[in-house]
């Protein structure tokens, strides 16, 4: 093997194991969103790493390629169709509850305790 193609085959097989963990993460986080109970999500999570861990002496690449676009292609057609999202996160009930004012607007927090002069 040359250096050039042993540098090619580190680079492909660190943007599976990126793809890879960043699909466990997805899925992880979507088992927890279908899981009404703590008790469920625990069996759905060890399930869902067994699925990952029964594939991990693969070593052909193309293979992995196609494994991983496999399970990018389950994860978005099962994915829940109305994610929990944390109330003051981007999109959650709370964000941007209380925004701030707009400019010229004065705030004055002594009210009642001003100088008079």
């Amino acid at each position: 093997m040359s250096v050039a193609s042993t540098a090619a085959y580190a680079a492909r097989r660190a943007a599976q194991k990126e793809r890879v963990r960043i699909l466990y993460r997805r899925a992880l986080k979507d088992t927890l969103n279908w899981a009404v109970h703590r008790h469920l999500f625990y069996q759905d999570a060890s399930d869902l790493r067994e699925r990952f861990d029964a594939n991990k002496h693969v070593e052909d690449l193309d293979t992995i390629d196609r494994m991983i676009a496999d399970g990018e292609a389950s994860h978005n057609k099962w994915r829940h169709p109305d994610p929990y999202i944390v109330p003051w996160a981007p999109g959650g009930s709370k964000f941007t509850r209380n925004p701030t004012p707009p400019s010229g607007i004065e705030i004055v927090y002594n009210y009642g305790r001003e100088d008079n002069d």
